[in-house]
């Protein structure tokens, strides 16, 4: 993989990075890292086994128009043991915090500089750090710590941590993975996933956290079946402006997506399944993304890999399913170009066999169907394991807390 970068950047950076001149192109930052063994055995003989174990994040051209269509025109490598996970935009794309599950710290990128800087900030209380959300006023950020039960809180200036949530015994806050704050009602929401070590134990609510103070308010359950019943939510976010405010959950393993209803009388949320994807043969539900104009939902399934797009118009409780496309195998994020046209979903999921193909999807938005693909980084041996458009071509989709501004 390096070899083959190396390659490519001696003539591209020449005359600076991102001066394409006329030509098309729209640039999307993925961290990768090598496949597992088990993976590889799905995969076609073609595809590069690695020596040794790598992790990177390259920089591609992903516009389907580009004559450097799906070439890496950058690459900056990652110790092969940080094991990075998600990256996030600060709420004014000034930095990136990208997680790690290998090890106890965040890796913060200044977006604002090329070459791209990081800086390492350790965390000795998080293990298994997954989702970052930051606040409305982009002075505070909320990190997920799915191995330690906590929620870490950094200022988002110096990116300090200033504190921690938790719940004596781990009642409350039990494999944190993902979070979204609404500060109009003061709540953050975290969702109680799964043990890191095996993917088990997986749980079946989400926790209600007073944002102001830390304190843990309530659990709500996500499910209609005895306890324990197995469901894992796992990513959260709240609908853009909706009012009442109301979040969407997916669980992993339940195969449903909840949303979460502010009850203001009574200071904390209402929940009812909205969603219920294996009607339409969709395993694994994982993240979720809207429209502008707020009547479309996008929804990724891993297992099989599929895009789903759900006509919301008629409100947020009544979503109707429009059309399934197909992906590849462990369809996960997805990164939406900022006119809507083009969405681009990145098939692995934690290198788990039969869901990390390790493609990347382009699907046409205005026609419903796939257009490309790419399997740059498949064919030398490694995962995607998150895709984001750079700021230039950046689009939240939706995922900017609860206000309408910096939503898309």
């Amino acid at each position: 993989m390096r070899g083959y970068l190396a390659a490519a950047l001696g003539a591209l950076f020449v005359l600076g990075f991102g001066a394409a001149g006329s030509q098309a192109e729209i640039l999307a930052m993925i961290n990768y890292e090598t496949k597992s063994k088990e993976s590889l055995k799905a995969l076609k003989p073609t595809v590069v086994q690695p020596r040794d174990r790598s992790e990177g994040i390259a920089i591609m051209d992903v516009d389907p128009g580009s004559d450097n269509f799906g070439k890496v025109l950058y690459d900056i490598p990652l110790p092969p043991d940080l094991v990075a996970h998600h990256i996030f935009y600060n709420k004014d794309l000034s930095k990136a915090y990208i997680t790690a599950l290998g090890k106890s710290e965040l890796q913060v990128m200044d977006m604002t500089r090329f070459p791209y800087r990081m800086k390492t900030v350790e965390l000795p209380d998080c293990q298994v750090g997954e989702d970052v959300v930051f606040s409305d006023d982009n002075k505070t950020w909320y990190l997920t710590c799915m191995g330690s039960h906590k929620v870490i809180v950094g200022d988002a200036a110096s990116d300090e941590p200033t504190g921690a949530i938790t719940a004596e015994g781990d009642v409350f806050i039990k494999y944190p993975h993902g979070v979204a704050v609404h500060n109009g009602i003061d709540r953050v929401l975290v969702t109680s996933t799964v043990r890191a070590s095996d993917l088990g134990d997986p749980g079946e609510t989400i926790t209600s956290i007073e944002a102001s103070t830390g304190k843990v308010l309530s659990t709500l359950k996500l499910s209609n079946k005895p306890s324990p019943s197995g469901e894992a939510p796992v990513e959260i976010v709240f609908a853009p402006a909706s009012d009442p405010p109301v979040a969407y959950i997916t669980n992993m393993f339940g195969n449903t997506v909840w949303a979460a209803v502010w009850n203001p009388s009574k200071k904390d949320f209402d929940v009812q399944q909205v969603i219920d994807t294996a009607a339409f043969d969709g395993g694994v539900p994982l993240e979720m993304y809207f429209n502008k104009k707020m009547d479309r939902l996008y929804l990724t399934t891993a297992k099989p890999g599929q895009f789903h797009i759900f006509d919301i118009g008629a409100g947020l409780l009544e979503p109707k399913l429009l059309k399934s496309i197909a992906t590849g195998a462990g369809a996960h994020h997805v990164a939406i170009t900022r006119d809507e046209k083009l969405a681009f979903v990145q098939n692995a999921l934690l290198n788990l066999p039969g869901m990390s193909d390790g493609s990347i999807t382009v699907i046409d938005l205005d026609k419903g169907e796939a257009i490309a693909t790419i399997d740059t980084l498949k064919n030398q041996g490694f995962n995607p394991n998150l895709i984001v458009l750079l700021p230039e071509w950046y689009n939240a989709a939706g995922h900017c807390n609860n206000g309408p501004k910096s939503c898309f």
